[in-house]
């Protein structure tokens, strides 16, 4: 196997959108992966085309895989503060057809775009399905992940 690419993970929760935008730069992310089934956002900068036109003024790239979002059911499992269901949920959902071509676009990316950083809304990468991809991400390649936290 080849050498080791990095992948990053963030979460924007209680993280104004300058300082998220500042730790993809200083971690030299290429593209960020977009993970949320759901791409508007209440918090201001967040929400797809605000998202991704501040980080094309970084040089950044951005991608939407919506097909590896959390299912409505795993939300609300998450929202309640059951994050054993979120991952049963999860891990069930990683099996769709969907799911799979976008874990296959996804490790083509990580393979030709260089550092890649998947993104969502929890803060804790503990509690989020962004830690699962990265870890089916690290059973297909070698890949180093590193789980970055922007400052509040």
């Amino acid at each position: 196997m080849g050498t080791a690419s990095q992948l990053f993970t963030i979460g924007y929760e209680r993280t104004a959108p300058q300082a998220l935008l500042d730790e993809l730069q200083r971690a030299g992310v290429k593209l960020v992966a977009d993970v949320r089934a759901v791409v508007s956002s209440r918090r201001p900068g967040f929400s797809k085309n605000q998202l991704a036109a501040a980080l094309d003024q970084r040089g950044i790239g951005y991608l939407h895989l919506r097909d590896l979002g959390t299912p409505k059911e795993g939300r609300n499992a998450a929202r309640g503060g059951d994050f054993a269901a979120l991952r049963q949920i999860y891990s069930t959902h990683l099996k769709t057809p969907q799911a799979s071509e976008q874990l296959d676009a996804l490790e083509a990316l990580i393979n030709s775009t260089g550092p890649v950083c998947l993104l969502c809304f929890e803060q804790d990468h503990q509690h989020c399905h962004r830690q699962w991809i990265a870890e089916r991400m690290a059973t297909r390649r070698p890949v180093t992940v590193h789980h970055l936290k922007p400052q509040p």
